[in-house]
């Protein structure tokens, strides 16, 4: 019975300390010494209703009506200045730039947008228009201004892959250029899917982008906005390829290694899924007659699916050393099939380039760090992809001639993956 009466007292004494933290009264402390006493033994205990405390009721309070209205006015003060911290600040629009520097609100949208009416602007009127709107920390209203001169400012990119070593150093290279000029993109990734393709380009329409870049994409139609297709083949209308000089690539590949001494070379001719494939693969067929170059049916293969690691070319490597056919280089599609190939060859027992020289396509990012650096023809992807951006946006804003083809020069690197075939050393 005695700890069921201790339990009792301890929770009153629990319920009186809540009560007392909500009013947060120094003067209602004195009551703690009544409530000790109910732990030693004392049972009488005093109730203080909240009421009582907040007021600093009980025995021998002394405190006064203005102190507790000092207390609540204080607390007050404190959570309006919370409330106000929290309240969102005003927007710096253009006319809050435009009465800083005490000009027209159409006079600071032409500086700060730079179109063509603010060429007549001085610029030391430019100058404070521009440190204003910083000072103000303006940030220009994207709706407004798209509803205004009816644009989005947007263009929809469309690739075969997101992250693969070829589009994504494309992508890089426009992402700047558009970047720069104040235009926004959306990407999406097909996967050689024409359904998914089809799909994807309706939502970009509904999404307002002003023109489309493709990466290794194969267009079949006409497309509905201004177009620019890295990779791009098929002479399609309204569409600009932008495509590397494919019969000039063959013949710097080829002559390297006819330079080196080889003459049973291996092909890899690229699989149809990628836009490049049958333009690169006429080329090489050309070059190689012109040089005298035997190409042999048991020393080519076919790349087949979409794959974007090095698996791409690693087992088709493996079928060429299956037929038993002696070679002693091979011309790999691109970058990716060449690495899946040298790993091949390794795994089989054979040394790059002591037993067999290979040579890739594009120069990726990891060609000069695999092991032997491979000697590739180099495709200037970034360089590529910002001349896509530029073009496409001169048309959209009118500034040069539709023209249906830009013609890119390859260049040829040679690192440790190539040398002289054994018995010509």
């Amino acid at each position: 019975m005695k700890n069921i009466v201790v339990l009792l007292d301890f929770q009153l004494v629990l319920l009186y300390y809540s009560l007392l933290h909500e009013g947060l009264d120094p003067n209602a402390f004195r009551c703690q010494d009544k409530n000790i006493d109910i732990l030693r033994g004392n049972r009488k205990v005093w109730l203080l209703t909240r009421s009582e405390v907040q007021s600093g009721g009980g025995r021998g309070n002394s405190r006064t009506p203005a102190s507790t209205e000092s207390a609540t006015n204080r607390r007050m003060k404190i959570q309006n200045k919370k409330k106000a911290d929290r309240s969102p600040k005003p927007n710096v629009t253009l006319r809050s730039v435009a009465e800083r520097v005490g000009l027209t609100a159409s006079t600071v949208s032409a500086v700060l947008n730079n179109s063509s009416a603010s060429h007549s602007v001085p610029e030391h009127t430019k100058n404070r228009i521009l440190a204003a709107a910083h000072e103000l920390n303006y940030r220009p209203n994207f709706f407004a201004r798209s509803l205004r001169v009816k644009r989005t400012y947007t263009i929809g990119v469309i690739v075969a892959e997101i992250g693969d070593a070829y589009g994504s150093v494309v992508i890089s290279g426009m992402e700047r250029y558009l970047r720069e000029q104040g235009f926004f993109f959306l990407t999406v990734a097909h996967r050689h899917d024409k359904t998914l393709l089809a799909t994807y380009s309706t939502m970009l329409l509904e999404r307002g982008v002003e023109g489309f870049i493709t990466v290794d994409t194969l267009l079949t139609e006409q497309p509905p906005l201004p177009t620019v297709a890295v990779a791009g083949h098929r002479r399609i209308k309204s569409v600009t390829n932008i495509v590397l000089d494919h019969r000039r690539a063959a013949s710097l590949a080829l002559k390297h290694l006819i330079d080196l001494g080889h003459d049973k070379i291996a092909f890899m001719k690229g699989s149809p899924l990628s836009a490049d494939s049958g333009d690169r693969w006429n080329a090489i067929c050309d070059v190689a007659a012109e040089l005298g170059i035997a190409m042999r049916p048991e020393l080519i293969v076919q790349l087949e699916g979409d794959d974007p690691t090095p698996n791409l070319g690693y087992p088709f490597a493996k079928q060429l050393l299956a037929r038993k056919q002696p070679f002693t280089a091979l011309f790999a599609y691109n970058d990716i099939s060449a690495i899946g190939s040298i790993h091949a060859f390794l795994e089989a027992g054979l040394r790059v380039p002591d037993d067999l020289s290979v040579v890739g396509f594009d120069d990726i990012q990891n060609s000069a760090y695999i092991s032997p650096p491979l000697t590739t023809v180099r495709q200037p992807m970034k360089k590529m992809g910002e001349t896509a951006a530029r073009t496409l946006l001169d048309r959209i804003e009118g500034q040069t001639k539709y023209v249906t083809e830009i013609a890119i020069e390859p260049e040829l690197v040679v690192r440790r993956s190539t040398a002289r075939p054994n018995g010509c050393k």
